[in-house]
């Protein structure tokens, strides 16, 4: 009996686990409309993990999204905007110049800041401008 009780223990605490790493589904693409600025990101969502600072701002606006202030070889420059949409909870921004996409999954959002996650597993802490 009692290992019975630690069974079903262990497997309460393994749900509500699950639950507290859980992804918010998007309802619509209007859920993420505005300018954000991309601050850091992480391969992961450890604490001990060394966060990757990031300068780039993603603007979100009127099913397109485009991103500003790119780094790149001491320059930066911007992408031209592209097609997002939410499909399944997960929001689908398309890749320039091809029929590809990224997938991210929100994370967590508030008024001013947003967590996502890419397909690949990579987290994008963003705060709004």
């Amino acid at each position: 009996m009692k290992k019975i009780n630690q069974a079903a223990m262990l497997l309460a605490l393994a749900f509500s686990a699950s639950a507290v790493f859980a992804d918010v589904d998007l309802k619509s693409k209007d859920e993420v409309v505005g300018t954000w600025k991309l601050q850091s990101t992480k391969n992961t969502a450890s604490e001990k993990e060394e966060a990757m600072p990031r300068e780039d701002t993603w603007v979100f606006k009127d099913g397109k999204v485009t991103i500003l202030h790119i780094p790149r070889e001491g320059k930066y420059y911007d992408q031209p905007p592209v097609n997002y949409d939410v499909e399944d909870g997960k929001l689908k921004i398309s890749l320039v110049g091809n029929s590809r996409f990224d997938l991210f999954s929100l994370v967590e959002k508030t008024d001013s800041s947003m967590i996502l996650k890419g397909k690949f597993g990579g987290y994008y802490y963003f705060n709004k401008k």
